[in-house]
């Protein structure tokens, strides 16, 4: 009977022990909130900091899709062939573009430090003109006849700037500084200037409405610098509340030839801005007559156009262009703003030439629809 009442009594207060052990059980506390992305509005919206450093970033860029129709090659320029063997080629010109951009920016004791990139995915048709592509270096066959494939990455901008000083892939001060001809997509019916560069350049702002760059660039492609000279561009702006006045002058070191443009802005109305830009350029002693900059036909060049906005989501905009060469280009089209980020734009395009000493007569029309998403 003694063992009996030990045993139950051994129980009892293990039973006991257990149900102060199991009162006295640890709780795991909820974790803390916590600021995973401190925002960093000292450079605009969309900006936040770097966990761990003082570099603010902004991450964006766009989904688009172009449809193009007619006689105007909606992506490359003015075209009158389309196959190899000459003939037209009926379909429509369609691409479809990634593009993801990056913006950084952070202060130092020597000013703000700022980085910007900026690259494109394309699927899409090429475009024909008689040309083989390849994949791999595998000629595509029949690519002539507007194949549609990836058509690789490029790097569109790639630079650093501290201050005033940029270097990196850029594009041409001749086109950014004065501006591009107009908010059409297609223009470039008369060509205005070559884009594509790396460059050592410097920006001045006044400050009270005037600004200057001075901008040392490679080029690309056939306009590349053959040299230790590079191409030298020199701009200088007057802006104010009605507008702007620029000009800019270039220097091809290939073929030491100058080239310049003037422009003026007006903002006539609050729904009403135009703008009328001039080049002028010295003939290259090569078969075009062209360099990196002067790219349209003969010595000058006119470029003119507006847009009108008829209310917060719809505007209209024109550009129309003529050369020396009698090239004569007419661009409208119409933005719609669906909803905040996605725009839908029709784009009309007519081209014509006449006989000259740059080319033989040629015209066409065609039309751009393009879907495009920003972020």
């Amino acid at each position: 009977m003694n063992i009996k009442s030990l045993l139950l009594g051994s129980a009892a207060a293990l039973i006991a022990v257990s149900g102060a052990r199991a009162a006295d059980a640890v709780v795991v506390a909820e974790p803390e909130p916590a600021e995973y992305v401190k925002i960093c509005d000292v450079y605009g919206a969309g900006y936040f900091y770097i966990p761990g450093t003082e570099t603010c970033l902004r991450i964006g860029g766009y989904v688009r899709y172009d449809i193009g129709a007619g006689d105007i090659e909606s992506f490359d320029g003015a075209k009158t062939t389309d196959r190899q063997d000459g003939s037209i080629n009926d379909t429509w010109q369609k691409n479809a573009r990634f593009t993801l951009k990056t913006w950084t920016g952070q202060e130092t004791e020597l000013g703000t430090l700022k980085t910007y990139t900026e690259t494109r995915f394309n699927f899409g048709n090429q475009g024909g003109f008689g040309h083989t592509y390849t994949i791999d270096g595998t000629p595509i066959a029949g690519s002539g006849d507007n194949f549609a494939y990836n058509k690789g990455v490029s790097l569109n901008f790639a630079w650093i700037q501290l201050g005033g000083l940029r270097v990196g892939k850029d594009e041409s001060a001749f086109d950014t500084f004065i501006g591009y001809a107009g908010n059409v997509i297609q223009d470039t019916l008369v060509p205005y200037g070559s884009f594509d560069t790396n460059v050592v350049q410097y920006y001045f702002d006044a400050g009270n409405g005037f600004s200057a760059v001075v901008s040392l660039e490679e080029g690309a492609g056939g306009g590349t610098i053959d040299s230790y000279v590079p191409h030298i561009v020199g701009g200088a702006k007057w802006t104010q509340g009605w507008g702007a006045i620029t000009g800019v002058i270039a220097y091809d070191s290939n073929w030491e030839d100058l080239s310049g443009k003037v422009r003026l802005d007006v903002n006539a109305t609050n729904e009403l801005s135009l703008f009328v830009m001039g080049g002028w350029g010295s003939e290259s002693d090569n078969a075009s007559g062209t360099n990196f900059f002067k790219l349209w036909d003969g010595n000058w060049a006119i470029w003119g156009g507006g847009s009108y906005k008829f209310n917060e989501k719809t505007s209209f905009n024109l550009q129309a262009s003529y050369d020396e060469g009698k090239k004569l280009g007419l661009a409208a089209n119409i933005a719609y703003d669906i909803v905040p980020g996605f725009t839908i734009t029709g784009e009309v395009d007519y081209i014509n030439a006449a006989d000259s000493d740059y080319h033989a007569s040629f015209d066409g029309i065609g039309g751009i629809l393009r879907f495009q998403r920003s972020f």
